[in-house]
């Protein structure tokens, strides 16, 4: 008689989302709205950094929504903080009882808090975080909690960035920087992005839309 013992599966790493952004997932279904949850996260984190004096910004969706946006958050809360400050930051969220991953990605760091899934960047648009934009940050209420959040230029500049052949959703992006228009410096967004097509592209539907100015009449 045959007794085989099934041996159990190993262990697996957990799935860890590293393209999140709370105003479309490019899918065409959205997951549930998580507002709130990812809210109360944001506020822990930012409140935990704050008070071991981190350098830090919020960035994303919440920094989106600190801004006076109304969005709709899905997947997680954004932080930049500087490369040189993760194992202390790290070091922080772990006596606070988070769990906190490493994954393959050499530019974020991944947290867990309150259910809710936390990204520590290290570099925003493929450029280090650095004391420099840190500064630049505005402190701004997250409902209750007063913290730094990245200025709205250094956020829409961002995510002209990561437009590319195969990640080019306008949409998503569209809804950001329509009711943050008037808090971007249009012209340094052009003169950071403006040679790349893709960002050129969206700047040219920006002006055709009437959201922004055409380039010829600020010049």
């Amino acid at each position: 008689m045959d007794q085989r013992v099934e041996q159990p599966d190993p262990p697996r790493s957990p799935r860890l989302r590293t393209d999140d952004w709370p105003l479309g997932d490019g899918a065409g279904r959205l997951p549930p709205d998580r507002t709130q949850a990812i809210l109360e996260a944001a506020k822990r984190i930012g409140s935990l950094l704050k008070a071991k004096d981190h350098p830090f910004a919020l960035a994303g969706g919440v920094a989106v929504y600190a801004h006076g946006a109304v969005v709709r958050l899905q997947h997680d809360a954004d932080f930049c903080i500087r490369k040189e400050d993760a194992d202390a930051v790290t070091r922080t969220l772990r006596e606070a009882g988070l769990q906190v991953f490493l994954p393959p990605e050499d530019w974020l760091i991944k947290a867990r808090c309150l259910g809710q899934d936390i990204d520590l960047i290290l570099e925003l648009a493929e450029r280090p975080v650095t004391s420099e934009l840190l500064d630049r940050a505005e402190v701004l209420p997250v409902d209750s909690v007063h913290m730094p959040v990245l200025p709205a230029t250094d956020l829409v500049s961002s995510l002209l960035a990561a437009f590319s052949e195969h990640h080019c959703d306008f949409g998503a992006v569209l809804s950001v920087v329509r009711p943050l228009r008037e808090k971007v410096d249009w012209q340094r967004v052009r003169a950071e992005r403006g040679d790349a097509p893709m960002p050129a592209a969206f700047l040219y539907l920006l002006e055709r839309l009437q959201v922004i100015e055409p380039e010829e009449a600020v010049r």
